[in-house]
């Protein structure tokens, strides 16, 4: 049975399983592996504290991801097709491994920073 995110440890998990498929993904995987060139040593305990600061209130997350996300789509289109993607598997990652109140807000709360990302992007 599926629990509810509760503490780091679920966010950790769910990070990891994402970004696990991001990576994999023919739609977007090349933008972190071959354009940005991510460090997933350094990227995945950034996005912990990110999505610790939004969902606990833990303020552990220090960075600009609208600053990053423009810079990139400088270097390659990132447009709806590619934050569709995202959100996809942002979703079906979390519909995998919980379920309850902080899991929709999860999924609520990705969705509203595409959204956001998207519009910036597209400015």
């Amino acid at each position: 049975m599926k629990h509810d995110i509760q503490n780091r440890a679920d966010i950790e998990l769910l990070v990891n399983t994402f970004y696990g498929k991001v990576q994999k993904s023919t739609i977007i995987g090349y933008i972190f592996n071959d354009i940005a060139q991510v460090d997933w040593d350094t990227h995945l305990p950034k996005m912990y504290d990110f999505w610790a600061s939004l969902l606990f209130s833990e303020y552990s997350f220090k960075g600009n991801p609208m600053q990053k996300h423009i810079a990139l789509s400088k270097l390659t289109p990132i447009t709806n097709t590619e934050f569709t993607e995202w959100l996809k598997l942002f979703n079906e990652t979390v519909n995998e491994l919980f379920e309850g109140e902080k899991a929709e807000e999860t999924k609520q709360r990705a969705g509203n920073i595409v959204k956001l990302l998207l519009h910036k992007i597209q400015s």
